[in-house]
């Protein structure tokens, strides 16, 4: 049987998958970087590094993976063109930033939109997330098929708890660098301020910001408790990673590569779920104990301030008749 080299590889040779798995071991011919923006300890961190061990142990080491996580190659916004120019491979990037590029992308992130999981993996793993893949496509990228869970966001504060949409009026939120976020807490009279993830506990201990808002399990993660006093039980947004890929890179793989990364990374995706689904569940007993104060809010009130303001009209507008459409047989009417 011919060995896995470079050139049988580029020339994409339909070697039958078993003789991945049983050759002796090898350098890696292709060499590739994988970059996300959370923690070292984070599930998504520690999912991909065991989707790469796998990569690398199914194409017996012609693929290696490099993890480069926490922000270690750039921001947000630098990684996201560092994937497009090829310096990197593979990136998680929430659709709500990657919206920056591709609008769609943000669609998920609608406020108040999903009531729960379970109708979140219905429409991201259904229509709605076939229709962001396809648009991600468009823009030289490629997503695979199963996303990153992130999580519900809650608001945070260091000032006072947010309860109404009024707590809220001229409130210094950090939010990401995205258009949605700045709209949807604009809309609910707040005064957004876009900053990259890396600079938001410096932001929130300089008093730049008053408060942000992301999911309880970076909250703990990222150590946020430290320098926030409240926490207020919004759920206001779903947000998830896409794992995107250089179009270019992904395709340089043969068949045979191609679909063991894709399952691996898929794979991983899954387990990473599964680790916040559990995360959930203790978290918030943690946050608690470190004095952490949990406010219950009024989230009918909240959709409705968003309704009045002509949120949901505007955003209709925005990604079109056939993209909100689509979101609203998978969540029920929004506007």
């Amino acid at each position: 049987m011919p060995s896995l080299n470079r050139r049988t590889l580029l020339a994409g040779a339909a070697l039958p998958l078993f003789a991945i798995n049983t050759r002796p071991a090898r350098a890696a011919d292709f060499s590739l970087k994988l970059a996300n923006n959370a923690p070292l300890t984070h599930p998504q961190s520690i999912r991909q590094q065991e989707a790469a061990d796998r990569i690398k142990a199914a194409t017996n080491g012609a693929v290696e993976i490099q993890l480069f996580p926490n922000n270690q190659l750039g921001s947000d916004t630098d990684m996201l063109s560092q994937l497009r120019s090829g310096a990197i491979d593979f990136f998680t990037l929430s659709g709500l930033i990657l919206a920056t590029l591709v609008p769609a992308a943000s669609i998920n992130g609608i406020g108040f939109a999903f009531k729960d999981y379970d109708t979140v993996w219905k429409a991201m793993d259904g229509k709605l997330g076939a229709y962001v893949r396809s648009e991600i496509d468009k823009r030289g990228l490629i997503a695979m098929d199963k996303m990153w869970d992130n999580g519900f966001r809650q608001i945070t504060s260091s000032t006072h708890p947010i309860r109404t949409p009024a707590d809220l009026k001229g409130f210094k939120i950090r939010v990401p660098v995205s258009p949605l976020w700045t709209s949807m807490f604009t809309a609910l009279g707040a005064s957004p301020i876009s900053i990259n993830f890396a600079e938001v506990y410096s932001a929130l201990q300089t008093k730049i910001a008053e408060g942000q808002e992301n999911p309880l399990t970076l909250i703990q993660i990222a150590k946020l408790y430290e320098v926030q006093k409240y926490v207020s039980m919004t759920s206001h947004m779903w947000d998830g990673f896409w794992m995107l890929g250089n179009k270019r890179s992904f395709s340089a793989l043969p068949a045979d590569a191609q679909a063991i990364v894709a399952r691996e990374l898929n794979k991983s995706a899954l387990d990473e779920r599964a680790d916040i689904a559990k995360l959930n569940g203790s978290v918030a007993d943690d946050l608690k104990s470190k004095g952490l104060e949990f406010v219950e809010v009024d989230k009918p009130a909240f959709r409705e301030a968003l309704k009045t303001a002509g949120f949901y009209a505007e955003w209709k507008n925005k990604y079109g008749e056939e993209a909100w459409g689509i979101l609203e047989s998978q969540v029920g009417s929004l506007s």
